[in-house]
């Protein structure tokens, strides 16, 4: 059990959801439910998901591994593609090792879809989102002394380039550093040392989690948007300038609470990009998952669309002030880990 009172937080989960639902209600979007238990999950090269075997009881199946998904980010999408408007679900997913002070393995997302819109559409949606819960757990007084509900009603959000917030916590410009080698030598420069990896990516992310995240989002939550071309992951290139991706992500007092895009429609693109992430699990000795060949069929037919996940728990975390996990939790992972 938490070491907070764990009715305080079950009070505040309760009105977190009851907030989002309402806020989503109005806005039009249609809440939704899909499988915990898929055939291949996400192919995220550093997330594991849990595998469990599927032994049919009757001749209507077959033996195979099946996964915990990571997120429902491919069944939502299969979703739009059949033609849904906006569309949202709060739901459990699972991340095998994920233990710290802000990762539980089984943890509950808000993940939602707008058609017809880009990131730009979402961010905004996801604002008015947060600040109705804001509200909603101000006026319901739970939480810790210390507790700010309050500060995700402090629109509108940053909204703040990665190069952007790159340049002002180190001034290394990652335009004019644009590859593995440059950028490296820059980052010796400004005392922030790398290892021997010359990738622009494992660079990046050295100067990023050193220099750059901890300082987001304590005035008001940030999001930080245009991602270089290399982290695209499931997010279209920026029409104009394909050295950004139209990814963003929102930071709240150096916390990351949720990760979207404008979403690419390309099917050729994005078999190419999971291939390229399947070889990438292979080098690091990770498993390799098969690719979902019906979310690759669905991706040439959606139209033009955003979305985003959001962490629950963390959002929980931040409004009730406690600074770990385990305390909006009933019952944390450490109780069987």
């Amino acid at each position: 059990m938490p070491n907070v009172n764990p009715w305080r937080a079950a009070r505040g989960r309760q009105g977190l959801y009851s907030a989002l639902r309402q806020f989503f209600a109005g806005q039009g979007y249609l809440e939704v439910e899909t499988p915990l238990l898929v055939p291949t999950p996400g192919m995220e090269p550093y997330i594991s998901a849990f595998e469990t075997p599927f032994v049919p009881e009757t001749d209507l199946g077959k033996a195979r591994t099946l996964y915990l998904h990571t997120s429902p980010e491919y069944a939502m999408k299969r979703l739009l593609a059949q033609g849904a408007g906006p569309l949202f679900q709060i739901c459990k997913v699972f991340r095998n090792g994920e233990v710290s002070q802000t990762h539980n393995p089984e943890f509950t997302l808000l993940e939602f879809y707008r058609p017809h819109a880009d990131y730009h559409a979402i961010m905004d949606d996801l604002e008015g989102a947060l600040a109705a819960a804001g509200r909603a757990a101000a006026d319901a007084k739970e939480g810790d002394p210390g507790a700010d509900p309050s500060f995700f009603t402090r629109t509108p959000y940053e909204r703040v380039t990665v190069r952007d917030a790159v340049l002002r916590a180190t001034g290394v410009d990652i335009h004019v550093h644009s590859d593995g080698a440059s950028l490296k030598r820059a980052a010796d420069a400004v005392g922030v040392h790398t290892g021997s990896s010359t990738s622009f990516d494992d660079v990046f992310f050295h100067l990023f989690l050193e220099r750059v995240e901890r300082g987001l989002g304590h005035e008001r939550p940030t999001f930080l948007i245009e991602y270089p071309a290399s982290m695209a992951a499931l997010s279209r290139l920026k029409p104009g300038d394909g050295r950004v991706a139209e990814r963003v992500e929102l930071y709240a007092k150096g916390l990351e609470l949720a990760n979207g895009f404008s979403e690419l429609t390309d099917a050729v693109e994005q078999r190419a990009r999971l291939v390229e992430e399947q070889e990438l699990r292979r080098k690091l000795g990770r498993a390799v998952y098969p690719l979902d060949e019906r979310f690759l069929e669905a991706v040439g037919r959606m139209p033009p669309s955003a979305g985003i996940a959001v962490g629950l728990d963390r959002i929980l975390m931040l409004l009730l002030g406690v600074q770990r996990i385990e305390d909006v939790l009933l019952f944390p992972a450490h109780g069987f880990v």
